[in-house]
């Protein structure tokens, strides 16, 4: 088995005794040192990386190496080898990158860029970050994110960064405060001294001085021509006549100079090197499959393998540059490769000798077929492309058990399917669906159904035996998912049920998407049972072929279920598993895992801990465009401050999230926002929009707070009761307490203590096994003397002790925020339920020393009905007389 193609992408060790030391420049790139960025700028052949290698080798200095190619313009690749070269000088650094390659909502690079920096800040030592031909990223994402880097990184990191052309940075900014560095063409030709070592210790030429200065001045110190010059004189029979026919840096001179090598070469060399220039990388056994080098049999040799071949090349100097210490994996110097596949191209296409000539297409089909057999499919698949091999590159593409596209294979995929004609497209329909699900994976909605639309158009032109069912059962599959960003379950459950028709068994990676994206829609419908089931089958099949994503969207959804049903224990346990499974840095989606956390954290009254989650969940949520997510963890902050009793902040929070939610039309997460909303103007005494926004939004709970803060206690157990029942018939055991406890508190308010009481003491027995606290806590006073009062008849359970233990914490921690204000908070906004309007009119009254029989007569309401009021006011007031509750409300400033 041969080393991964990550591990070639980190360091390029160099032999001593094939390179001349340069000390003037190593005196250049130690100022770098006290710099941000040493840009090492200059045409092909000048010797830009093999300085900079010399350089850091005799620096001892800490090095993370990434050599660029074109394939690294995909950001997500570009990230990985970049966290995978860190690594080599921090081990731990960035474990959870290939999280971000198979994301389907990867965050901003800037994002991950962020993540990186503060972990190499634990770094205390001076280190570089190498890259190596940055000339070939032309991605302004990229270039974006290496401002960003440039701009943030801590001051011991420094960026050597070699390149043919000028990077599009901002070099002048860097440059007038002194953190720039810069290498160019001339500082890096060789001086006359230089020449001369060059020729005659690395080269072995023994050329009079006349010549070396001859052969100096027409290759003006190009390190790149002397070579290649050199290479031609050890092969000339007549050193003296190459001098005199030798013109120095023409247009033709790298023709010229490459003709002169290989005609000093075998047969057999060249015909290895005309056949493997096409290969990015090199490896003794990937050279073999390409010349077709079988194993020796029995009593049989070969004159040569790659491996010997390669080593051979490296030995005699010949533009070759080992790419790992193990000196398995090679690569040819980018200039001596660009002319070797000139000479490939002007050869009518094919490379190597009349007797072994072999097509490009070819080489790159057994690259290819090389390339699969040793699992690294990405590599296979672009490979195939480059062959023009559709059938092949499309079987790459469909993967053997799990798709490329979920392996980071999406943006080449989206790149070679969108250069494909219609005709291509069609004779095989599911590039057609390939197509439309790597949009989906890139976050491309839009064209999504286009693509779909077209696979079933070619579909319809072929005969109907011909047709792969699977392939309709994607399309379907396809449909759901994207129904379920517009949260349609009708049409969610349409198309997955229409997909697991039609889906082969043995399809676990789409059947696998397509149960969670049922069980979503069932979740939606409020059918959990039936949400479950189809959560624990997705897991199941994800989990069986690795599929991280949909593991993770379908334990977010079991999470969601448990937490519907107070199983608050195992909810956070699924969660917890989510946040694992995100990595570090995390995946995006685990802002969803972070959010259940924090409401199951709330729920246990662990406040501090909720605000840590709910403050990762709407940092993680921003990192998506125009989702709920954002709008869903800012409720949960706006609720925690509530729950501290900020109520101003409170209201400007749940005012911006409202306005958000209904320009965006998130339907879903309105119901929650009123709840919130309306609770907030109650406890503000702002009962005519709490009114209007509750009825407005047909929301029942809160309609029924609204009624019982209007004193019409009748209608607000109508209301609460009519809600009870549905809840139970539903199953929705969460609603079910919500409701319970609030049904308790109208009763109590409505003179039914006894009821209440019965009703407290079922909510407990719901409550208990989950650990229930804030759900009683929020409700305020009355819960607390009800509490109070099953304590008094004898019941001392642990649960109970703990709930009314809360309820003091609480009260102290109020008190203890009223002092640091120097403000006593209002009624409304303590931990008890606030006067109603009828209340504070009944006790103005009391206030101007009515008699309860006038209040009767002057609110026109029956006597037993004011004293009921006055016995419902010292209650909330804790107070026993008619001038306490006087001189209460007048500390709190309600008269």
């Amino acid at each position: 088995m041969y080393a991964p193609i990550l591990s070639t992408k980190l360091t390029i060790p160099v032999q001593r005794s094939h390179v001349v030391d340069r000390p003037r420049l190593y005196v250049r790139l130690d100022e770098g040192m006290q710099a941000k960025l040493i840009l090492v700028s200059a045409p092909a052949g000048s010797g830009k990386t093999l300085l900079v290698n010399q350089w850091v080798k005799s620096s001892s200095i800490d090095t993370a190496w990434l050599s660029l190619e074109e394939a690294d313009n995909d950001p997500s690749r570009f990230l990985t080898y970049l966290c995978a070269s860190l690594q080599t000088i921090v081990p731990q650094l960035a474990e959870g990158i290939m999280g971000f390659v198979q994301s389907s909502e990867p965050p901003p690079i800037e994002t991950i860029i962020t993540y990186l920096l503060n972990e190499v800040s634990e770094i205390t030592d001076h280190f570089v970050l190498v890259l190596d031909d940055y000339h070939l990223m032309t991605s302004e994402v990229i270039h974006q994110a290496l401002v960003y880097l440039l701009r943030h990184m801590p001051p011991h990191m420094h960026i050597v960064m070699t390149t043919r052309q000028q990077p599009k940075l901002p070099l002048a900014r860097l440059r007038a405060k002194g953190e720039l560095i810069e290498l160019r063409g001339s500082d890096l030709r060789f001086t006359s001294a230089e020449s001369s070592e060059f020729l005659d210790r690395v080269m072995r030429l023994k050329l009079s001085k006349e010549n070396i200065t001859l052969l100096e001045e027409r290759t003006e110190g190009w390190v790149a021509g002397l070579q290649l010059a050199a290479l031609s004189m050890q092969g000339s029979s007549d050193p003296n006549h190459f001098m005199e026919t030798f013109s120095g840096r023409d247009p033709f001179v790298l023709d010229y100079l490459m003709e002169e090598i290989l005609q000093g070469l075998t047969e057999q060399v060249q015909n290895f090197l005309l056949k493997t220039c096409m290969l990015d990388r090199l490896c003794g056994s990937l050279c073999d499959a390409i010349l077709d080098i079988g194993e020796p049999k029995e009593h049989e040799s070969v004159d040569y393998t790659g491996q010997d071949m390669l080593e051979w090349l490296e030995q005699a100097n010949l533009f070759i540059v080992p790419l790992d210490n193990e000196r398995r994996w090679y690569r040819y110097h980018h200039l001596f490769a660009d002319l070797l596949r000139k000479r490939v191209h002007q050869n009518s296409n094919y490379a190597g000798t009349a007797e072994t000539a072999l097509s490009v297409t070819e080489i790159h089909k057994r690259a290819s077929i090389w390339y699969e057999k040793h699992q690294m499919e990405l590599e296979a698949f672009n490979h195939a492309v480059a062959a023009a091999d559709t059938h092949r590159a499309s079987d790459l593409l469909e993967g053997n058990g799990m798709p490329l596209l979920f392996r980071g294979g999406a943006v080449p995929a989206l790149q070679w399917l969108s250069s494909l004609s219609s005709a291509e497209m069609d004779s095989i329909p599911s590039l057609w669906v390939m197509h439309a699900a790597a949009l989906l994976v890139s976050g491309h909605m839009v064209d999504v159904e286009i693509k779909l639309q077209s696979a079933e158009q070619a579909l319809q032109n072929m005969e109907p035996e011909q047709i792969d069912s699977d392939l309709i059962g994607h399309i379907a599959s396809i449909r759901a998912t994207l129904a379920v960003s517009l949260h349609d379950a009708d049409t969610i459950i349409t198309e997955s049920l229409h997909a697991l028709k039609y889906l082969h068994p043995h399809n676990l990676p789409i059947r696998a998407a397509t149960a969670w994206t049922l069980g979503y829609a069932y979740q939606l419908q409020g059918k959990r049972v039936e949400a479950e089931l189809s959560y624990l089958e997705s897991v199941a099949n994800s989990t069986k072929i690795g599929h991280h994503i949909i593991t993770m969207m379908a334990t977010l959804g079991l999470g969601n279920i448990q937490e519907f049903n107070n199983q608050l224990h195992l909810a956070a346990e699924s969660y917890q598993q989510v946040v694992h499974m995100a990595g570090k840095p995390p995946l995006p989606i685990a802002c969803e895992a972070h959010l259940g956390l924090a409401r199951v954290h709330y729920e246990w009254n662990n406040l501090g801990v909720a605000m840590l989650h709910a403050q990762q969940s709407e940092q993680l949520a921003q990192q998506f465009v125009q989702t709920d997510r954002v709008v869903a963890s800012e409720l949960w902050l706006a609720r925690l401050t509530l729950a501290k009793a900020d109520l101003h902040k409170a209201d400007i929070m749940l005012g911006r999230i409202n306005e958000t939610a209904q320009r965006l039309n998130f339907t879903k997460a309105i119901p929650d926002i009123t709840a919130a909303y309306v609770l907030v103007l109650l406890r503000q005494g702002n009962l005519k929009e709490a009114t209007r926004l509750s009825w407005d939004r047909n929301h029942a709970l809160s309609q029924a707070r609204v009624m019982l803060r209007q004193g019409a206690t009748i209608e607000a157990l109508g209301i609460m009761e009519s809600c009870l029942r549905l809840t139970i018939t539903k199953g929705f055991k969460d609603e079910q307490l919500k409701a319970t406890i609030l049904l308790a508190v109208i009763h109590e308010e409505h003179g039914n203590r006894t009821q209440a009481i019965e009703l407290l003491t079922e909510a407990m027995m719901m409550a208990e096994p989950a650990g229930f606290i804030r759900v009683f806590v929020d409700e305020g006073i009355v819960v607390h003397s009800l509490l109070k009062r099953i304590t008094a008849r004898g019941d001392s359970r642990l649960y109970l002790l703990q709930l009314l233990a809360a309820f003091e914490a609480e009260d102290n921690r109020i008190e203890m925020i009223s002092e640091e204000t120097d403000v006593y908070p209002s009624v409304s906004e303590l931990r008890i339920d606030p006067l109603s309007v009828r209340e504070l009119e009944v006790l103005r009254l009391i206030a101007q020393g009515r008699s309860n029989r006038e209040i009767s007569e002057i609110l026109h309401i029956a006597l037993p009905t004011v004293k009921g009021h006055n016995r419902i006011i010292f209650d909330k007031m804790q107070v026993k007389r008619r001038t306490e509750a006087v001189a209460k409300a007048r500390e709190w400033k309600l008269l």
